[in-house]
């Protein structure tokens, strides 16, 4: 198998270890993507340091285009020409839209959305110059069916799977697919600090009965990264344990 270098944005967060550690399973060569500053950064090293599991991480504010086009470069430079790139990285500025400040809105619409176009705008074609590509998209369960007091992160989830479904026929003839994964209520570190009551209550509303793992959403990101997915392109899989259908 050749091995191909990945790049996974917001790597250090509960879902990006997961797919960190995922396509590091599947034999990928993965690099990750920090935000500078963050103070999860160095105990999220010193954790895969213990674990012997070797990523390197680069810094860049997603919402910074010169600053993605930096970092690109600097991959290149260091590791390796990039072939699968994973837009993680995410926040949520939650509030009910009558109260939600401009701020919080631009936030979340400039680090999960306007970060798309920032970070794959000068990978995308280099892949297509090659001949192969792969680039996955973690969209939301909220981007598909809406959330109330998420209209900032909903807006830019949907956008988000627009974003995929374009660039998908743009790409479809270079041998890069483009696909989104839209998962649903997942058990990262930051959902399990949430107030038991409150999670029991996300829980009930979920057919299967639980959170998604993070290594399932992994998984599936391995699987579009592999040989076999060459055939999908453009799609937006739902994992969700039967919270939303369609």
């Amino acid at each position: 198998m050749t091995q191909r270098i990945a790049l996974v944005t917001g790597a250090v967060g509960g879902l990006g270890t997961a797919i960190c550690k995922e396509l590091l399973k599947a034999g990928h060569r993965v690099v990750g993507n920090f935000y500078p500053g963050d103070p999860a950064v160095e105990p999220w090293i010193a954790a895969r340091k213990a674990e012997g599991i070797d990523i390197p991480l680069f810094g860049a504010d997603v919402s910074d285009y010169d600053a993605c086009v930096a970092m690109a470069e600097q991959i290149e430079k260091e590791v390796g020409a990039i072939d699968i790139l994973v837009n993680n990285a995410g926040i949520t500025r939650d509030r009910f839209f009558p109260k939600m400040e401009k701020g919080q809105w631009n936030a979340v619409i400039e680090t999960n959305l306007n970060s798309l176009f920032n970070v794959t705008h000068k990978i995308s074609p280099k892949m297509a110059e090659r001949g192969w590509g792969r680039i996955i998209n973690i969209s939301s369960v909220n981007g598909v069916k809406g959330q109330a007091g998420q209209t900032n992160y909903s807006a830019a989830k949907a956008g988000c799977i627009g974003f995929t479904k374009a660039l998908a026929q743009e790409l479809a003839n270079k041998g890069v697919t483009v696909n989104a994964i839209a998962p649903g209520y997942i058990g990262t570190d930051m959902v399990m600090a949430i107030r038991e009551d409150v999670r029991q209550a996300i829980i009930d509303t979920i057919p299967m009965k639980r959170l998604g793992k993070p290594e399932e959403i992994g998984a599936l990101v391995a699987y579009l990264a592999s040989e076999p997915a060459g055939f999908m392109t453009g799609a937006t899989l739902n994992i969700n344990g039967g919270l939303h259908m369609s």
